[in-house]
Formats: C-alpha cells, structure tokens, sequence
C-alpha cells in the first residue's frame, strides 16, 4: 500500500543528493502537480530552491495572482516573469496539435534557460506525472514536460538537470502527498490542467484573442460546475464556424464552443460526466450573453478512449 510519508522521506533524500549544495528552481503552475513538487522542494533544499511562475499568457483568469496568495500563505515566495509574447510568437501559424505542444515545450524550456542562467540554477524541479511519461512514450501525445524520453538531453540543450520526484506516481497518489505535505484544499483537491495551458483548448492556429475567448468561457464552466464531482470541466474553441444570429437578428458567422466534462480517477481512461440540463442550459446562456462571437456551444459526449481528455 502507498504510504506518503515514506515517499516524502525517501524523495527528500533523493532531491538532497542531486542538488547538493547548488541552487535550483522549481517552475509553478498551480497545479497539484508542481504545486506538490514545490513544497517538496523547499521542504529538502530551503533557500537553495526558488520559486518561479511563468506567465506565457494562456493560463486561465487570475492564475499568477492566486498562485502568489496560495503560496504566501505557506511562507513561499513566488517570482513572476511575463514572458506572453515570447509563447505567442512561437505559436505564431502554427496548426498542427503536435508542433503546437512541441512548440510551446521549446518556449518554456527556453524562458527557463533563460531564467536559471540570471540566477546560476543548475537544477530544475518539475512536477512530471506518471500519466505525463505513459502517454508521450506510447505516442498519444506530447507532454511538455517529458524530455529524456523524446531524447533530449536538458543539461546539454538548457543548462539545467532535470529532478522528477512524482513521476512514478498517478494521479491519486500526488493527491495523497500533497495532502500529507499540508497544502490545502484548494491545491489537492484542484481540477487538472494540461502543461501547455489554454493552447491546446484552442484549435486551429493559436492568437491572444483566440486564447481570451476560452479563458472567458473556461472561467464560466468553472463556476457553473464548481460544487460537482466531475475530474475536469472546461470549454474548447473550435476552428470551424457556425451561422447564428446577432442581438438585432442579423445574420453572423461566428465561433463554435465545446462543452468537455468528464470523470477520471488518474487520467488514463475517463468518461463524460452527465451534467444536469439546467447546468448545461445556464453555462450556455452566460457564454453566449458575455461572448457575442460565439453562436454555437456543444457538449461532447465522448468517452476516453476513443477520444483523449483534451483535444489537443
């Protein structure tokens, strides 16, 4: 049976030995994941591990603020860099999910070279998940965090070595240790959300106004399903179009939004969550009264397998 305190005694050691007496960084998105790692971190390397958040512009609403306050609250300090336009121009024209995720993992990967090389980090922490590993190896997709299974060497191409203390745990687990390590509810109990942000939620080639219409309409399907037991409830911006009507009934050709709510223990196998009609009804009216582009919202029905949780 899993015991987190032992894992949490036996990685402590484990990130003490590599780092030794060098300086590291651990890259914060809010997630439980790196959240998790985070806290572990510190709670082994203390002064010698620094926080960083990197705004790249396709996080949802009030992302680095709320990662600040959360983690003031432990004692933590969390530096904030905008590197927005730096993630956009790599994005720049380009269609394809896989070069898309390849893409965002050059940007971040880069902006963290960057980042280690002012402060003399050698050593990066990232919260790899043992889903993230599974589904890059097998070829389902390209998780922006695993490298050295895609043959890149992280010392060699950023300047960093790369420590994975979760990587051998689900889901579930994390959920465990970060439980264990006293991170509160809003942290271990938080919904996931994929490595590259709002850029695999929009389909089609990738531009800050694209990303504001999802955020938007993320942010309203967030709230409207908060108090359900569902793993992961967002909305997706299709690059079709559909016909609809203007406030004046005037004919418009505009955005089609999709509805993806499901129900997961690790991420691996996931099916759609039968969300109430009212709910269903209520998100659809405040996405299309604050989003007048929007002229269609869907709700997909699709199991994983045969669909993935994204569609990106």
């Amino acid at each position: 049976m899993f015991n987190p305190q032992n894992f949490i005694s036996q990685k402590m050691e484990e990130i003490k030995k590599a780092v030794g007496n060098e300086k590291a960084l651990v890259a914060l998105s809010g997630g439980v994941d790196s959240s998790t790692t985070a806290v572990l971190g510190f709670k082994a390397l203390g002064e010698k591990l620094e926080a960083v958040f990197i705004d790249d512009g396709l996080m949802r609403e009030g992302e680095g603020e709320r990662i600040s306050a959360t983690f003031a609250s432990l004692g933590l300090k969390v530096q904030t860099y905008s590197m927005a336009e730096d993630f956009f121009k790599a994005l720049k024209g380009l269609t394809d999910p896989e070069e898309k995720r390849k893409a965002f993992r050059e940007a971040f990967y880069q902006s963290l070279a960057k980042i280690s090389r002012g402060k003399g980090a050698k050593w990066l922490l990232q919260g790899t998940i043992a889903a993230d590993v599974v589904e890059t190896s097998r070829g389902v997709k390209t998780q922006h965090n695993v490298l050295e299974q895609v043959g890149i060497n992280p010392a060699e191409k950023y300047g960093f070595k790369v420590v994975e203390p979760l990587k051998e745990l689900y889901k579930p687990q994390v959920r465990e240790v970060a439980k264990a390590l006293g991170l509160p509810a809003e942290i271990t109990e938080r919904r996931p959300f994929p490595g590259p942000g709002l850029c695999v939620r929009v389909l089609g080639e990738v531009t800050p106004e694209r990303v504001e219409t999802v955020r938007k309409a993320t942010r309203i399907v967030e709230e409207e399903t908060a108090g359900l037991l569902c793993f992961q409830a967002f909305a997706v911006l299709m690059e079709d179009k559909a016909t609809g009507l203007s406030e004046d009934k005037k004919r418009i050709y505009g955005e089609i939004l999709v509805i993806r709510s499901v129900d997961s223990t690790d991420a691996m196998t996931a099916q759609p969550t039968q969300l109430p009609w009212p709910v269903l009804e209520k998100i659809t009216r405040r996405i299309t009264a604050s989003l007048p582009s929007v002229t269609r919202v869907l709700y997909d029905l699709t199991g994983k397998p045969p669909a993935t949780i994204e569609f990106e």
